[in-house]
C-alpha cells in the first residue's frame, strides 16, 4: 500500500468521526459485508459539502498538494456501472425468452434514481452520510437525488473492496425483490402517451415547466402535460424527468379512463 493510501484512510475517519451522525460499520453490516479497507465506505458516504471547513478551503488541502480526502463522485460514477451490468447480468438470466426491448424497459426501471433512492432509504444510508452542517441542516440526508448517488457510491466500494462477486452477491440481494415484484415489463408513460396520441392523429404530447420550488439542493419541479383537443394533467416530482412521466401517466390514465366510459 503506498504512503498516500493510509493518509487518506486516516483523514476520511477523521471526518467520519467528526460529522457522522452513525458509524458507517453500522452500515457494512447491513449490507452484509466486511470491509478490508473501511475507508473506502467513509469515502462513499461523504458528501462533498463535508470536505469544506468553515474558511471555504477543503479540509487536507495543502499548498501544491493534492487533498486526500475525497467525497464520494468518483466512486458513484464506478458505481453506475458496476449496478448496471449486475442488473443486465440478472435480467438476462432470468427472463431467457424476453426480447431486447423488454429487459431494456425492466434495466431502466431498476437503476433509476427513484429506485435507487427507494434502496437507499430502505438500507437508512440517509443515517450514515456525512454532511457539512448546513447541508444536514437544510435535510439533505433525505435528498432522493443525494441518497440515489450515495447509494451507487457504496456499491462501488463494495466492488472495489470484496471485487464483482461481493458486489453482485449486494445488488442481487438489495435488488432481489424489486426485480420479483415488477411482473410484465414496464411501460414508459411518456412512451404510451406519445404512443396513445400519435394513434388517433393527435400529434405529440406537450410538456410545460409550470413552477420550480424548493431550495437548490432539493428543488421541486411542476409540469403539465397535454395533447392537442384535451385538459391537460399536471404532476410535481424532485426531478423535471420524474414530473414529466408522473403528469403523462396521469394524463393517460385520464384519457383510457374517457375513453372507457364513452364506449360502456
Amino acid at each position: 500500500m503506498s504512503g498516500t493510501a493510509p493518509a487518506a484512510a486516516r483523514a476520511a475517519v477523521e471526518i467520519a468521526a467528526a460529522t457522522g451522525p452513525a458509524g458507517p460499520m453500522e452500515l457494512a453490516a447491513r449490507l452484509g459485508h466486511d470491509f478490508a479497507n473501511p475507508a473506502l465506505l467513509v469515502e462513499a458516504l461523504t458528501h462533498p459539502s463535508a470536505l469544506v471547513r468553515g474558511d471555504g478551503r477543503e479540509h487536507g488541502r495543502r499548498r501544491k498538494r493534492a487533498s486526500p480526502i475525497r467525497g464520494y463522485d468518483r466512486l458513484e460514477f464506478l458505481g453506475d456501472r458496476v449496478l448496471g451490468l449486475v442488473i443486465a447480468d440478472l435480467l438476462w438470466r432470468r427472463y431467457p425468452d424476453e426480447p431486447e426491448g423488454s429487459l431494456t424497459r425492466r434495466h431502466t426501471h431498476l437503476v433509476r434514481r427513484e429506485t435507487l433512492a427507494r434502496v437507499a432509504a430502505e438500507i437508512g444510508l440517509g443515517l450514515h452520510l456525512i454532511l457539512s452542517p448546513a447541508e444536514t441542516a437544510a435535510g439533505a440526508a433525505a435528498n432522493p437525488g443525494i441518497l440515489a448517488d450515495a447509494c451507487e457510491a457504496v456499491l462501488a466500494a463494495i466492488y472495489l473492496d470484496g471485487g464483482f462477486a461481493a458486489a453482485a452477491d449486494c445488488i442481487g440481494r438489495l435488488w432481489g425483490p424489486l426485480i420479483a415484484e415488477i411482473e410484465e415489463p414496464p411501460r414508459d408513460p411518456k412512451t404510451a402517451l406519445q404512443e396513445w396520441a400519435q394513434a388517433r392523429g393527435k400529434g405529440l404530447p406537450h410538456y410545460e415547466l409550470v413552477a420550480t420550488e424548493g431550495p437548490d439542493h432539493a428543488p421541486v419541479f411542476t409540469i403539465t402535460a397535454s395533447i392537442a383537443g384535451s385538459l391537460g394533467a399536471t404532476a410535481t416530482a424532485s426531478s423535471k424527468r420524474s414530473a414529466e412521466a408522473a403528469a403523462a401517466a396521469a394524463l393517460l390514465d385520464r384519457l383510457e379512463g374517457d375513453a372507457t366510459t364513452r364506449t360502456s
